[in-house]
């Protein structure tokens, strides 16, 4: 498999290379600035580390760099572009890739899921600027998960109807072919890009630095809730603010000089956009007690806050916001039909999952399933426990992808690398420990789903995908 991969790369097959440093690194920025910060920032500093959700930030980008070091490596052999899977599937064998893949749908459908609380929490905020409030029962999940009891509490909501709303909306445009262009794409990470920056810029003004004090607040006698164990779990959490920084890896054929840029657009951007969460943390914690900040729409609690001195820049946040999380679930619900549409035509999903609508030209199938099943658990489901599921099943797909690494420089020494790990094999160990840490600070019932969740993936591939794969039918 991977001899024919490194064929069709000397055949000429591979992408034409023409992405720059400065593209790699901004391409990385846009892709990573979404959700993360718009949304679940407030809930990391409310539940978990306090003002000290800004060291969080640092942790959780330290883990990205040894994660994404390797993912530039695998992209770099491989000459296609792809997700976790298609580099698991050509390097590691079928099994590892059913593993990743069915994982990776905790990162995109959860993840759009996520995204789509968020996108609700900004979208009520903005109408109600403008005189216009939506019944609580049609706005909020209809169940509350408490972190610190374990329980499952009725909210007397019935459903989150914004957020299921935009899953709908951006499942439809996905089924008819949506095709976005560069320009618009640009347009929508400048739009992201400069809403934060505004704020940071004139949220300073408004910063109480009594809010900061205590900086960690202490532990309350629990694991995770503040001290420096929350800070930890916090990482875990906020995690989801760097998912994003994969898709750089994935351009590892279309850079002009990979072995060198690959490297600098990942850090670069990593680094840019743990200053800019880090600049965040400070300004929103500082506006407002942590304690305020439990919030679908954190960023814009703290600019209420302000009163009238910011009111000129709260339609701007929240547009901003808007468009700028619209965008993330269409990449997010367009990522996973992908991933399943390539599961199927390696015989491991149903046929169906591989069917290209007649007119539109698009896996319909598996963007429809994808949108109703993202759009049911966004309406029904709290942001915190959607985060932390997202978190968890994106760790776990660094420590596979790492730990591939590992395996492939002794099983595979020989094989053409566009791009290598540096430092290894410290980088893999350190991306496998740092990950399998910031897993380990989660929550023991995240934990458990995590579980169940790979269970079912499992069940599934026995009974069905290791029975339809190719790869057995080949060898029968």
């Amino acid at each position: 498999m991977l001899a024919e991969s490194a064929a069709n790369d000397a055949a000429g097959t591979s992408l034409k290379r023409t992405l720059t440093r400065s593209n790699l690194v901004l391409l990385g920025i846009g892709a990573i600035i979404g959700a993360g910060i718009f949304v679940l920032t407030g809930q990391a500093a409310a539940n978990y580390a306090g003002p000290a959700v800004t060291l969080s930030f640092v942790v959780a980008g330290i883990a990205c760099v040894f994660a994404g070091l390797c993912y530039a490596e695998f992209a770099s052999m491989i000459p296609i572009s792809g997700s976790a899977y298609s580099y698991a599937y050509a390097t590691l064998g079928e099994f590892i890739a059913w593993i990743i893949g069915w994982d990776l749908i905790l990162e995109y459908l959860f993840g759009a899921s996520t995204v789509a609380v968020g996108w609700s929490g900004y979208f009520v905020s903005f109408l109600k600027d403008v005189g216009i409030h939506l019944p609580e029962r049609l706005i909020n999940a209809p169940f509350r998960y408490d972190t610190a009891t374990h329980d499952w509490i009725a909210t007397g909501a019935i459903i989150n109807f914004p957020a299921l709303m935009i899953v709908g909306i951006m499942t439809t445009l996905l089924v008819v072919g949506i095709r976005e262009s560069a320009n618009f794409n640009n347009i929508i990470v400048l739009v992201k890009v400069a809403v934060i920056l505004l704020f940071i810029g004139f949220g300073f003004n408004y910063i109480d630095t009594s809010n900061w004090h205590p900086y960690i607040p202490e532990n309350t006698g629990t694991f995770g809730q503040f001290g420096i164990s929350g800070v930890l779990r916090a990482a875990g959490v906020i995690f989801f603010a760097y998912i994003g920084f994969d898709a750089v890896s994935t351009l590892a054929q279309e850079a002009k000089n990979p072995q060198k840029d690959m490297a600098w657009g990942i850090l670069g951007s990593l680094l840019i956009c743990t200053i800019i969460y880090i600049l965040v943390g400070l300004v929103m914690t500082g506006i407002v007690n942590y304690r305020q900040l439990n919030d679908a729409a954190p960023i814009a609690v703290a600019i209420n806050a302000t009163g009238e001195g910011l009111m000129w820049l709260r339609p701007l946040i929240k547009i901003g916001a808007i468009a700028g999380l619209s965008s993330v679930v269409l990449v997010m619900l367009m990522g996973q039909p992908r991933i399943f549409f390539s599961m199927s035509n390696d015989g491991l999903l149903p046929k169906s999952f591989s069917k290209v609508h007649p007119k539109y030209k698009t896996p319909y199938i598996p963007t429809i399933t994808t949108g109703v099943v993202s759009a049911i658990v966004a309406g029904l489901f709290p942001i915190g426990l959607l985060g932390e599921l997202v978190s968890i099943g994106t760790l776990l797909a660094f420590v596979i992808v790492c730990g591939g690494i590992l395996v492939l420089r002794y099983k595979e020494p020989n094989l053409v690398r566009h791009f290598k790990t540096p430092f290894f094999p410290i980088t893999p160990i350190l991306g496998i420990l740092t990950a399998l840490g910031v897993m380990l600070t989660l929550p023991g019932d995240t934990w458990i789903r995590l579980i169940v969740w790979m269970a079912i993936g499992l069940l599934i591939y026995f009974v069905y995908g290791i029975k339809n794969s190719k790869i057995q039918k080949k060898s029968h």
